[in-house]
């Protein structure tokens, strides 16, 4: 049995990290493509891209690994039923269960240290990675001057090439408007050519220019003249020495992110949530103070209005003004006033109610993203194992191995539950379902589809088997056309 055991194992292993390599890689094109912009055309470094990859795929192993799980387990127990090997299995009496038995503890492993991984790991890859990508953002486009066409990525200057060499080095028929004084384009220097160098630390840039001519704008001494003297000097050789600001990566603190709900493990998750309860706790409370609290009527009403107080539960007691009382024995122009007075602080009430109502839905929602992360690392460990009770008995049950079927199968799936686990978790952060609701939804489903597959595929049943649906429908369509004929000859002629 040891042998048998070793021999599924190592059947399944293959195919596994086969899957998971794949499935890595096309998270990875997904992720790359969308934040394709901010990388391309800043001069990145080959070691900074290859640190960009290595924590995205940190952060897209918790999706890679249940994907792996299903095609795996599908394309093991697939191909040993193509083979007929489950069939020789079972004919010497070994159940599917027990054939699946290594699978499953190896499965649960797996599970435990997807746990651990999506705890310990990934919240140490998501600071470095999103303190990376904010980096990146700030970094400015690298300098690239294009054909007849003004380039304005140096600072104060604006620069035009009529034609560049081949390799880039040299510039001919160059226009340059210099914005150093901020006083729009009195400045401009035209040359035949020259070369543009910026130094490896990315801090300045050195032109120089050759066989030209600056024209240069001035100032006239008499203001209310209309005419505008200027300045030609030519030169043979002209260098511009400038500094570059913002074209060299600044790294930023990972500590600035440490208070996002994906930087922290479940221990720190807990903690927050008691913080944050607390903080929206006392909120509820001082917008309710502020809600009900009445301004007090000035001295003459004051004495004539009737006071008591009311007790409210977990506030402080509140003075309550008899305002009926107060109108009774007011004048009419006092009325007016109180009524005024009223009219103005109930819509002061009602913005502030809407304010608050904003400010605490938000609130809420920020506390509901740390429980459903809580929540999330167990449902995702766990996913593992539930792929693998879905993944394992369609293999056995569709018999067809390889990546054909199999990953058909298995991307359908997999997006299927994607769909529903992304649903689930946008009703938790909105408050519509509770968050163990909304995060489980997902394995409630398939958890008992899994186990009812493996409970056909143990049974051979032909639950996939099509021709069986289409025998079964053909028997319920034959009934009916039998009762028609026995009706027809039980009518009276």
């Amino acid at each position: 049995m040891k042998r048998l055991h070793w021999y599924i194992i190592k059947s399944f292993i293959g195919p596994f990290f086969v899957t998971l390599v794949i499935s890595l890689f096309v998270l990875l094109m997904q992720f790359l493509w969308v934040y394709l912009d901010e990388l391309v055309g800043k001069g990145l470094d080959f070691s900074i891209i290859l640190e960009f990859i290595v924590y995205t795929m940190a952060m897209l192993m918790t999706n890679a690994l249940p994907l792996a799980m299903l095609l795996a387990s599908i394309m093991t127990f697939g191909d040993l039923g193509e083979n007929n090997e489950l069939l020789a299995m079972k004919a010497a009496g070994i159940s599917l269960y027990r054939i699946m038995k290594p699978v499953i503890v190896l499965s649960i492993l797996l599970s435990i240290g997807s746990f651990y991984f999506y705890n310990q790991v990934i919240p140490v890859s998501y600071k470095k990675l999103i303190a990376l990508m904010s980096s990146i953002r700030q970094l400015r486009p690298e300098i690239i001057v294009k054909e007849g066409v003004f380039s304005n990525d140096i600072d104060n200057f604006s620069i035009k090439v009529g034609k560049r060499s081949a390799n880039g080095d040299m510039l001919y028929d160059v226009m340059i408007y210099d914005h150093t004084e901020d006083k729009g384009n009195v400045t401009v220097t035209v040359a035949d050519s020259g070369t543009m160098k910026i130094t490896k630390d990315k801090k300045y840039m050195i032109l120089n220019l050759y066989s030209g001519q600056t024209h240069s704008e001035m100032q006239p001494q008499d203001r209310r003249k209309l005419t505008f003297p200027s300045r030609t000097d030519k030169f043979q050789k002209q260098s511009y020495f400038t500094v570059l600001q913002g074209m060299e990566l600044e790294r930023k603190d990972e500590s600035y992110f440490r208070n996002q709900n994906r930087a922290l493990n479940n221990s720190q998750i807990v903690y927050f949530v008691d913080s944050l309860g607390k903080q929206l706790e006392r909120q509820r409370i001082d917008n309710a103070l502020t809600l009900t609290y009445i301004g007090p009527l000035n001295a003459s009403l004051s004495k004539m209005a009737r006071k008591d107080t009311f007790p409210m539960p977990k506030l402080k007691l509140t003075q309550y003004t008899d305002v009926d009382s107060v109108l009774k024995k007011s004048s009419a122009s006092i009325r007016l006033n109180i009524i005024n007075g009223a009219l103005s602080s109930a819509r002061g009430n009602a913005r502030a109610v809407q304010q608050s109502e904003e400010i605490i839905v938000a609130s809420v929602r920020n506390l509901n993203r740390f429980g459903i992360e809580w929540h999330k690392k167990y449902a995702t460990a766990l996913a593992c194992l539930v792929f693998l009770f879905i993944g394992a008995p369609l293999g056995a049950l569709i018999r067809k191995g390889g990546l054909g079927m199999p990953l058909v199968i298995s991307v359908l799936l997999f997006i299927f539950y994607w769909i529903i686990s992304t649903t689930g978790e946008k009703f938790s952060r909105e408050s519509v379902a509770s968050l163990w609701e909304g995060v489980w939804f997902s394995t409630i489903i398939f958890l008992p589809a899994g186990i009812f597959l493996t409970y056909k595929a143990a049974n051979d049943s032909v639950v996939l088997n099509f021709n069986s649906y289409i025998e079964f429908f053909k028997k319920i369509f034959n009934s009916f056309k039998k009762k028609d004929k026995e009706n027809e000859q039980e009518l009276p002629k």
